[in-house]
């Protein structure tokens, strides 16, 4: 039993840790896996590096989409296109 009673405050710590750094952790990258399968053409986006456009293409191949901005279009990866803000834009606009 003394061992045991040794090992709790780490097995304690595992499991803080857990669930404040890895279950939201998941929970957030199975959300953005979800609004990348989601897109859709004629989507308003923004990148994560910070290029605003409407989706024109989405290839299933290759998990890329092409994105029409007003200097053209440019192909990007889907996980290259920012949940929270493509949401932010999307909701602003319906208002």
């Amino acid at each position: 039993m003394e061992g045991l009673g040794n090992f709790a405050p780490f097995l304690l710590m595992l499991v803080i840790v857990y669930f404040f750094m890895i279950a939201p952790q998941m929970k957030r990258a199975k959300k953005e896996k979800q609004f990348a399968a989601a897109l859709k053409k004629g989507d308003r986006v923004i990148t994560k590096s910070g290029m605003y456009g409407k989706v024109a293409e989405l290839n299933d191949k290759d998990a890329s989409c092409v994105i029409e901005t007003l200097a053209g279009k440019i192909k990007f990866e889907r996980s290259a296109i920012s949940m929270e803000m493509s949401q932010k834009l999307n909701s602003s606009k319906k208002k």
